[in-house]
Parts: C-alpha cells; structure tokens; sequence
C-alpha cells in the first residue's frame, strides 16, 4: 500500500546549550528537527513525530513552513541539552541533561505513514522497547540512531551503558547509524569496517558509521565511503543526525554510493553553520561535483 509520506523523523526536541572553544550558544536541536529540516529541502514529503513544551512551538511552526507535516506531543517540559566539546574532534563530547520530556507511547505514533521512518532519541528511555516493535510492524524501513538506545541518564550525564535489550532492537532496526565511538562500544571493535560487518551480524540490513573525517557505509555487502569538506567547523551538534537524514532521504531512489556521496556533502555544508541544514540543493550539487 502506498504511503502518505516519503519518511517520518521521531524524537524529541531538544533545547541545546553548546560549549566549545568558539563560546557558548542556545539551538534547537533535536534528531527529528535536524533530519526534517535536511529532508524537506530535498522536496520530499515528509513527516515529524516529536515531544516538546508549547513554550518551543516555533520550532514546529518552523518545520511546517518548509512542508513538514508535524505531530507534536505537548509536554510540561521541554528536553534541555548541554553539549561540550572539549576539542575539535566532533566525535569528543560530553552531554548534560537537566529537563527531559518523557517516553513515546502508542498512542504517539499512530500517525506514522512513511516509507521510511527514523528513529532519533536523545536518550534510551525516550523510545521503549515495546514502540520500536510497534513502529516494526508499520511495513515500512526503520531506520534509527544507536545513541537512541546506548545512552542513559546517569545522574545528570548522559552515558552510555550496557544495553540489555541490544539483540531485541536490532532484530527490528534495517539501517542504523552509529558514530565511531558508539561503535567500539556495541562491538569492542575499534576498526570501523571490521565494526559495521559486526553491526549488520547482529540485524541492520545497512550500516552507517561517521567519524571525524567523513562517513562510512556497509551495505549490499560492500563498503563505501565519502570524506566530509567544511570549509569551517562551526555546527558540529547535529552532524550525525544530518548524516543519517541525507543519507536515507537519497538512498530511497539512489544506490548506496550515491546516498553515501550525498550525506557526506549535506553533512560538510551543515558543519558550516549551527543548527539545522538551510542550504540550497544547488549547494550540496556544486560541492558533488567540486570535491566528489
């Protein structure tokens, strides 16, 4: 049955507070906000699912005036994020979280009509076990970040910790993104190839890995890879999320490579600037064919 939608992006926002060496600033973050944003400019239909307090709902507004479909959940509280950088490697952070607006039910994801849907939390409580099942038997592509999963709130710090439900989860996951480090976390493997094969043994039909340098892809049995060009790092939160946006919003009518050329390119264009992706798709384009 044809879907209402290209692909649906779930998980809270996130009111971000970002420390690095260039100062310290206030986005609105959010895995669905960042994968939306990326795929709307991509003329693609697509859909929102999120949690936020109505004190943040411009940030919905937003989304439905580039063509997003939003379905918002109204919470007394908005999740609040601290990101520090303490370096100019992206994949080196430490996350604070102070408010947090609760778990997804049922209920919420009842809307969901999408070829593709991507599952983007801040932290593993947000999306249970049992909606990842739900969201499994919607006979559509589901895709998800591995920090959805792999971090817990310890006492105020977001950390990552073993993860009991992992074989469970991934049985139901057919692409799943990870960064480097979350990937010697899942696997004890510290080599990213070696680590995506490890990946897709355990459930992921396609496996993305970023890092500091680019992006790494695993699927149909071969790998690819495609090296990230920002002309400057100023919008490091949100690379991954982007990645994987960019990444799944192409590869519905491209080959792994093409999708795997494209998020890279997204990605370097979405690093020069904090926040959501806002570039031209001449711009992304232009980059292919100067630097790919």
């Amino acid at each position: 049955m044809k879907k209402s939608y290209h692909i649906a992006f779930m998980g809270h926002y996130t009111k971000d507070t970002i420390v690095s060496s260039s100062g310290t600033r206030i986005v609105n973050g959010g895995a669905f906000n960042y994968g939306a944003n990326v795929a709307a400019r991509m003329n693609l239909k697509v859909q929102a699912i999120t949690m936020m307090s109505t004190e943040d709902s411009k940030v919905a507004i937003d989304l439905e005036g580039v063509g997003v479909k939003t379905n918002v959940t109204w919470s007394p509280e908005s999740t609040c994020l601290k990101l520090v950088y303490p370096s100019d490697n992206p994949d080196e952070r430490i996350i604070y979280v102070s408010n947090w607006a609760g778990p997804f039910t049922s209920e919420d994801i009842i809307p969901i009509e999408a070829e593709v849907i991507v599952v983007g939390a801040s932290m593993r409580e947000e999306v249970p076990l049992k909606i990842i099942k739900e969201l499994a038997q919607k006979d559509s592509v589901l895709a998800a970040d591995v920090q959805s999963f792999l971090r817990v709130n310890d006492n105020g710090r977001l950390v990552a910790k073993p993860w009991s439900e992992k074989e469970e989860v991934l049985s139901c996951i057919d692409v799943l993104k990870t960064d480097a480090v979350e990937a010697e976390l899942l696997t004890g493997e510290r080599d990213i190839e070696e680590a995506a094969i490890l990946i897709r043994d355990m459930g992921p039909k396609e496996v993305i890995v970023t890092h500091k340098s680019g992006v790494l892809v695993f699927a149909e049995g071969k790998f690819y890879q495609a090296v990230f060009y920002p002309r400057e790092l100023i919008g490091r939160s949100g690379r991954g999320d982007t990645c994987l946006a960019s990444y799944l919003a192409r590869r519905i009518n491209s080959s792994p490579q093409e999708a795997t050329i494209w998020a890279a390119a997204v990605t370097s264009l979405k690093m020069e600037a904090e926040g959501p992706f806002r570039r031209s798709i001449y711009e992304v384009e232009k980059l292919i064919r100067e630097k790919y």
